[in-house]
This record gives structure tokens, sequence and C-alpha cells, in this order.
């Protein structure tokens, strides 16, 4: 099978398309023919070696998480799937086994590949609806279940002042048209007019630019999609004291990196689905209640080029790409 792979540490311009062999299910396994993948930031930092503290590569590597196809073929003791089914969803390649689930993890051999062997006994894994594109469910796996869990972890209500810092990513171009339908307010963040533009139209009342010093100071919710801990004083000043920040970055936000201890301080990371399982996803899609923009697709064969897009590019939204 052809699968964009990573044969060390690396920028994006390294990898390469190659061929390896068809994986095979094992025990609570299925082998799904993969329809499309989404790349994700977990991918690009990865092969990087941004994560090398925590775990050495074993190459050749495949990336990929985010996926949507039909399984093929399943392994002793899978009831939940059948062959034939169409599933997408959130599926952590096996190397990166120490963010996933300790009781039911959600782990593959790499979402970016004809061919996928992914654990059939998870919350981060469901049917896909007829009504929901393979291009779309291929999206929605990381971006979709991040969304819904922003706006229970946010307790948005209508007229709420929310900030959404990284609002042209996947995540963000996902969440605000949720803080659309529940009449919140939103502020939103883009570094270029193009992104300003889309953002308007997926309903943020209005864009400003990356720089701290343009934040607004009255607001009862920031969503962090982008910054990490250097910057999150400047973030953490334009929340209304008793305000919530709602971050998915990497480390978990602490009074002190804020500078604020008059604010609620909450964390995204759901391995275990608590906040929305993919089951959720699908029915709020397939509802029309929750989609993924995507910016751009590409062919397996133009994989490469899709992660240097992904990372030296202004994306506003999911690169997909398709088998």
């Amino acid at each position: 099978m052809k699968a964009l792979v990573a044969t060390g540490y690396g920028p994006p311009e390294q990898l390469s398309i190659a061929q390896l062999p068809v994986p095979e299910p094992g025990p609570g396994q299925v082998l799904v023919k993969i329809a499309a993948s989404s790349l994700n930031p977990t991918d690009a930092i990865v092969v990087q070696g941004g994560f090398r503290e925590l775990v050495e590569l074993a190459f050749p590597y495949v990336p990929g998480n985010d996926f949507a196809g039909r399984v093929i073929e399943i392994g002793a003791g899978v009831t939940r799937f059948a062959v034939g089914d169409e599933i997408f969803g959130l599926s952590m390649p096996r190397q990166l086994d120490f963010v996933a689930d300790d009781n039911r993890p959600s782990l593959s051999t790499g979402g970016l590949a004809e061919y996928a062997v992914v654990e059939a006994d998870t919350p981060l894994l469901a049917l896909r609806p007829a009504s929901v594109p393979a291009v779309q469910a291929a999206a929605l796996g990381v971006v979709g279940s991040t969304a819904l869990g922003l706006m229970k972890l946010g307790e948005i209500k209508p007229g709420y002042r929310v900030l959404v810092i990284g609002a042209t990513g996947g995540v963000g171009t996902a969440v605000i048209p949720l803080l659309a339908a529940a009449q919140a307010q939103i502020v939103a963040t883009s570094s270029t007019p193009a992104g300003a533009q889309i953002l308007r139209e997926l309903g943020a009342g209005e864009v400003i630019g990356h720089a701290p010093e343009g934040y607004p100071s009255d607001v009862d919710v920031v969503f962090n999609l982008a910054l990490y801990p250097q910057a999150l004083p400047s973030a953490a000043r334009a929340l209304k004291p008793g305000g919530r920040f709602v971050s998915i970055i990497f480390p978990e936000p602490t009074p002190e990196l804020l500078g604020r201890d008059d604010v609620s301080l909450r964390y995204y990371l759901d391995p275990d689905g608590r906040f929305g399982t993919m089951d959720d996803v699908a029915r709020a899609a397939e509802k029309g209640e929750l989609s993924a923009r995507i910016a751009h697709r590409f062919t397996l064969d133009e994989a490469v080029t899709a992660a240097v897009t992904y990372v030296r590019e202004k994306n506003v939204g999911k690169i997909v790409v398709t088998m």
C-alpha cells in the first residue's frame, strides 16, 4: 500500500510516499480502507522531533489520526463494527500511545495511508452518517470533538462575549458557528484579511489581529487555540474577573502562567471522550450543527505537498488528503 512516511526527524519537506505492507488486524481491531484523512498539529510536531522527550519514534513512521473509511476485515472479538461499515474518527498512531486513554485507547497504524488498522472499541470512532461525505468526516475527528468539548467547558450562554485566539485553524472554524448558534458575541483573531472575511461569514461579530494589545478587556470566556505559556498573561488580561480561560494548548494553564487567580482555568484533553464522543460528533454533523471547513484537498500522491502546505502556509480550516 501507499503511505506518507517519515524516515527520520525533520521538516515536512523530508516526508515521502512509500510502499508498505498492508497491516493485518489483530484481536479487537479492524482493517480500514481509508477514503480520506486530514492533517493536525500533532502530525507536524512529532515528525519534527517535538515530542522526543516523551517518545523516540521508530521509522518509517506513518502520521495521521483523523480518517474516514470502510471496514474490510475484522479481528477476533470485534462486535461493534462489521465488514462494509463506513466509519470515521480519531485514532492516534500507535507510537503516540502516551496520549491515548489507558482503558480504551484509540490507536492505529497511521491514517495517512491507503489502509490502516484501528482499535475497534473506542469512543473516538463511530459509524459515518450517510449524509456526511467521507472528506467532511475525515476532517471532523479532532476538530469536531474539540469544538463540542470547548462549548461544554466554556459553559456558553446567550450574550456571553467570547474571545477565540487562533480562530482560523480547524478547531476555530468549527467552534465559531457553534458559538454563533449559542448567541454568543464572538471576537476572533486572524492574521489575514481573507481569514477575517471567512471568520465573519462563519459568525464572528468582530475580527482582530493576533497582537495582544488589540485584545478586548471585557470578555466572559477566552478560547486559547494557539498561544503557548509565555503569551498567556496577555490573553488572560482580556477576561472579566470570574471569567473562564479554556485552552487546548499544552501545558495545562495555571494561575502562575496566566498571572491571575481570579478566573477559572479549564484545559481540554479528552482521550476517553468525556466531553464528546465520535457518536456525538456524528449526530451533530448529521443535523447540520457541526462541520469542518476544508481549506485544501490533496491526493495521497500529493501528500508531501499537503504536509508542507499545512506547516508553511496560513490555512483557514483543515487540509484533507484523499485516497
